[in-house]
């Protein structure tokens, strides 16, 4: 990719830099939005698109954008939907595998702004992971959110996993983050039993409670562009009982434990 003066700043053109993507019917979203981190020309950044045999055709749109983008591009094809939690845990051991310095997750439905990108890759010099936060100031959620969302949202986080988990990480349930090599090793992803979206729950408590040093920068989180939300009632509902087994499985977690 052609390098730029931001891009110079936040990492080395040897730096390896992974953008791992899970999908599950995200089709339309795909290619743009893979065309807007190739855009962020960032030396040494490519992109893992870790699809669950999704049946809109995202695996076959991930392997055309593999053509368009060589070498910038990778794709692990799943067999079938598998969960949030093992598409992620699947997609940071193949960058892992690949030598990749820093990892980025993000979703593929824009929730998560690429601009932000450069802004993480620069603080994750001085940290172990860099959130890209709601929850945080100047954090801010889309304004066509509705009352009881913001509402299930805000308690989801500093009710209902920050208490209980007795954590200081605003935005616990966060999906967009920058992770150095070092930290995913040492967190030790085999800890990790969640698979859905408590999955974000416990990297997070594992991060804290393991002492690594956490950044939380604010982010507007914009509603998916195209397409439905997952987080069906079923969903959440799950997510909130998982959080108590997290509670238990990490109970006597603390610095110190690291791999």
């Amino acid at each position: 990719m052609p390098s730029n003066a931001n891009a110079t700043r936040t990492a080395a053109p040897t730096t390896k830099i992974l953008v791992v993507i899970p999908t599950f019917d995200e089709a339309d979203n795909l290619p743009a939005l893979v065309a807007e981190l190739h855009a962020l020309a960032i030396p040494g950044l490519a992109v893992l698109v870790v699809d669950d045999n999704s049946p809109d055709g995202t695996g076959r749109v991930a392997d055309l954008l593999v053509e368009r983008f060589p070498g910038v591009v990778y794709v692990q094809h799943r067999p079938e939907k598998q969960g949030l939690g093992h598409a992620y845990l699947d997609g940071f051991t193949r960058a892992l595998d690949m030598g990749a310095d820093f990892i980025v997750q993000m979703d593929a439905d824009f929730s998560h702004p690429p601009t932000t990108i450069p802004a993480m890759l620069e603080a994750i010099q001085d940290f172990d992971v860099v959130v890209g936060s709601r929850y945080t100031s100047g954090g801010q959620l889309d304004e066509r959110w509705s009352w009881w969302r913001r509402f299930l949202s805000w308690w989801a986080n500093e009710v209902w996993s920050r208490r209980l988990l007795g954590l200081q990480t605003h935005d616990i349930t966060a999906g967009f983050k920058c992770w150095r090599r070092t930290t995913l090793l040492g967190i030790g992803l085999e800890r990790v039993a969640s698979n859905g979206y408590a999955f974000q729950v416990e990297m997070t408590c594992l991060t804290e409670r393991l002492g690594y040093r956490i950044l939380e920068i604010p982010i507007y989180f914009e509603d998916r562009r195209i397409g439905k939300s997952k987080m069906s009632v079923p969903v959440k509902l799950q997510g909130a009982v998982d959080v108590i087994r997290i509670w238990w499985r990490h109970r006597g977690l603390e610095a110190g434990s690291h791999n």
